[in-house]
């Protein structure tokens, strides 16, 4: 199998792309570097493409089997929305069309963004009501995927991510998880900062569990776009209680006043379709993920989380 992983020295891409070549798959990395780290791809050993998917001319690598489309400006608080429209509307309809014209397989990276402040359970069916210029440039992608599927033209599967966090974003600075960023301010000694008054809640997944659901979206028959998230929510000042049990620790919250009026209050995936479509079910809890990541990340050991206080 020949696969292309745009956006595949970032974060999740870069997870994609060494599960697919441990696999046994042939893979080719497209990333342009600006929010990646060259560390992600160390032990990768197919061929790594330095440029934007909006600067390359994708028909020179032939037919690949899947693409999968992980290039993207994350950034939520970027307001610059021609820039966000080009980077996020413009090369996913760039990799569209290479799909469309090589019959390969299509599975993209799309965003809970979408949902906006949508009451939870949060579903497919779900009203989509962006808060900022990112969900929006998610909406018009997922738009563009919808047609394509209508029309037949190839197999897509379109993935709604929730708030993923894990090995590999650490070079993503304030686009960086929540659960990375307070772990990085505790462990420098600092209590950590979350806007009052932390019961604001997310649907936090852990990369593993992410990975695995593309992987299952190569071997599924249908097309769609489904929410990739745990079912749980879980508030900003639980995850704290969970960083200072990992971290053995003892910091309280330094709350502040929200200055973004885009800010979603509450996501929690509906899970149902992800399982029905590509038979994907999180297997890590917030507990276990956080437990898993902070041992490999800081190699340390862990103190002992009291699962007694999990949340739904």
């Amino acid at each position: 199998m020949k696969a292309l992983v745009t956006g595949g020295a970032g974060f999740i891409g870069s997870n994609i792309a060494l599960a697919l070549e441990a696999k046994g798959a042939t893979v080719m990395v497209a990333d342009d570097f600006s929010s990646a780290r060259f560390e992600n791809l160390k032990s990768f050993r197919g061929e790594v493409i330095g440029t934007s998917v909006n600067d390359f001319d994708f028909d020179t690598l032939g037919n690949v089997d899947v693409v999968y489309h992980e290039a993207a400006l994350t950034d939520t608080t970027v307001s610059n929305q021609k820039m966000m429209m080009h980077a996020n509307v413009e090369g996913f309809r760039k990799i569209l069309e290479f799909a469309v014209r090589h019959k390969s397989k299509l599975i993209f990276a799309s965003s809970a963004a979408v949902y906006g402040n949508q009451p939870a359970l949060q579903s497919e069916r779900t009203k989509t009501d962006p808060l900022n210029i990112y969900g929006y440039s998610k909406l018009v992608a997922d738009r563009l995927a919808e047609r394509a599927i209508r029309d037949r033209k190839i197999q897509i599967i379109g993935l709604r991510y929730f708030n993923v966090y894990g090995m590999g974003e650490q070079s993503k600075g304030k686009t960086a998880s929540m659960i990375y960023q307070l772990a990085e301010q505790m462990r420098s000694g600092k209590r950590p900062r979350i806007f009052h008054d932390g019961e604001q809640m997310r649907d936090h997944i852990y990369v593993k569990d992410v990975v695995q659901a593309n992987l299952l979206a190569l071997d599924a028959n249908g097309s769609g776009i489904v929410n990739v998230g745990t079912g749980t929510a879980t508030t900003f000042n639980r995850v704290i209680e969970l960083l200072n049990h990992v971290l053995s620790l003892n910091l309280e919250p330094d709350y502040f006043d929200n200055p973004y009026p885009f800010y979603q209050n509450k996501t929690q995936a509906d899970p149902e379709q992800a399982e029905r479509l590509i038979g994907f079910k999180a297997k890590f809890s917030v507990e276990d993920g956080i437990r898993d990541y902070f041992v490999a990340l800081y190699q340390t050991r862990p103190g002992q989380i009291t699962t007694s206080l999990k949340q739904s």
